[in-house]
């Protein structure tokens, strides 16, 4: 992902404003990301990736997600059909 596609879809929340969030804030738990403008509050879709996006910050990395905009956005709507995650888009996560 670039810096400015969004992570949280449901309120437009862009990996750029996690990554400033968890830079400015450092959160103890990625719980409180959701203060960074509702982020994972919405569908819920997003969860684990910011949980990742988290992780990788605490380990002194900079939080990032491999995967295209595009096909985040159509697992997402897989997801909304199915309840179940692809695993192709959430291999990243497997492995942080």
């Amino acid at each position: 992902m670039d810096p400015d596609d969004e992570v949280c879809l449901c309120f437009r929340v862009s990996l750029r404003k996690i990554r400033t969030f968890l830079s400015v804030e450092n959160p103890p738990v990625a719980s409180l990301i959701s203060e960074c403008l509702s982020a994972g509050t919405g569908c819920m879709w997003c969860v684990p990736f910011l949980k990742h996006l988290h992780a990788q910050h605490k380990r002194g990395e900079t939080p990032d997600l491999k995967v295209s905009p595009e096909e985040y956005a159509s697992s997402r709507l897989t997801y909304h059909r199915t309840d179940e995650r692809d695993a192709e888009t959430t291999k990243e996560l497997d492995r942080g």
